[in-house]
C-alpha cells in the first residue's frame, strides 16, 4: 500500500440520508430543496464506500439508525460490513440521541485510535460541525459525505474535504473504448484499473505511477491479482491496457516505472 495511504473511520447519521432520500421533491423548513434533481429513490452505501476506498484504508464503518424504520437497508449494511448502530425511536430518547451518539464515539476513536487520522462523516446536518472542529483541533482530517441540497454550508465549509452524493452517482468521464472492444475474460480487471484512474485523477494526483494504481485496485477488491487474469506482471498488465487503447503510458525517469499519463484519446 502507498506511504501516504491514511487509515479511516466513517461514521452514518443513516436516518439524515434516508430520509433526504426518501422524502418527496419538495423544499424543507429553510427553503431548500429536499432532494437534488435526478437523485435516486434509496441511498446506495456501496457507492460511497468504493468511493471511500480511494482515499485510503477504511478501519471503522458504523451507521447510526432506528434500524426497525429501515429494514430494507439492513442486507446491504451487513454485506458491506458496517455495523449497525442501534438507535431507539426518537421520540422516546430525545430527539438528537442518533447525534450524540455518533459524537461520542467519534471522540472516544479520535483518543483511544491514534492511527485513525482521517474521518468521515456522512451527514448533511450542520449540528456535526462542533465534531468536526474538534476532530481538527486534534490533528484529524475531517472527510464531509452529504446529499447537495440538503447539507448545511456550514457543515461543508468546516470539513477538510466535502464529496456530495450525487457527485458519486454520476460518476466520472470513462475512456473512449467501447466495452466490446475489451476481451471479455479481461473486462473485471480492465474495469477495476480504469475505476483506480479514475480515483487517482480525483486526488489530483501529478504523477500516477504504476504501484500506485495497483494500490488503489487492491484498496477496492483485495483479493484482486493480475496473474488470475494471465499476466505474468502488473506492468504486463498496463501494457497490455495501454495496447487495447484504454490509457497511455510512459516511463518515470528516476525510478524507471511505469507511469500512467491519462486515458487514451478517441482513435
Amino acid at each position: 500500500m502507498a506511504d501516504d495511504a491514511h487509515s479511516l473511520a466513517v461514521l452514518i447519521d443513516f436516518e439524515n440520508l434516508a430520509i433526504g432520500m426518501e422524502r418527496p421533491s419538495g423544499r424543507t423548513p429553510s427553503g431548500r430543496a429536499s432532494r437534488a434533481k435526478g437523485a435516486s429513490e434509496t441511498f446506495d452505501i456501496k457507492l460511497v464506500l468504493e468511493r471511500l476506498v480511494e482515499k485510503g484504508k477504511v478501519i471503522v464503518k458504523r451507521a447510526y439508525a432506528d434500524w426497525g424504520r429501515f429494514n430494507q437497508y439492513r442486507e446491504v449494511m451487513h454485506d458491506s460490513g458496517i455495523q449497525m448502530m442501534e438507535i431507539p425511536e426518537r421520540g422516546k430518547t430525545g430527539k438528537n440521541h442518533a447525534d450524540i451518539q455518533l459524537c461520542v464515539d467519534a471522540m472516544d476513536l479520535c483518543y483511544s485510535k491514534e492511527h485513525i487520522d482521517t474521518f468521515v462523516i456522512v451527514s448533511g446536518d450542520s449540528d456535526f460541525t462542533p465534531l468536526v472542529s474538534k476532530l481538527k483541533e486534534n490533528g484529524k482530517s475531517v472527510i464531509g459525505l452529504g446529499i447537495k441540497d440538503s447539507t448545511s454550508d456550514l457543515l461543508a465549509a468546516s470539513c477538510d474535504e466535502f464529496i456530495y452524493y450525487e457527485d458519486i452517482v454520476r460518476g466520472p468521464a470513462t475512456p473512449a473504448v467501447p466495452v466490446a472492444d475489451i476481451p471479455k475474460a479481461k473486462r473485471p480487471a480492465i474495469n477495476l484499473m480504469i475505476e483506480s484512474v479514475q480515483a487517482l485523477q480525483r486526488e489530483n494526483k501529478d504523477v500516477i505511477l504504476a504501484s500506485m494504481v495497483k494500490d488503489t485496485m487492491r484498496r477496492k477488491q483485495p483479493q484482486f491479482s493480475e496473474s488470475s487474469y494471465g499476466y505474468r506482471s502488473f506492468s504486463e498488465f498496463l501494457q497490455d491496457a495501454e495496447r487495447l487503447g484504454i490509457i497511455t503510458l510512459r516511463t518515470d525517469q528516476r525510478s524507471g516505472t511505469w507511469v500512467v499519463v491519462g486515458f487514451a484519446e478517441k482513435r
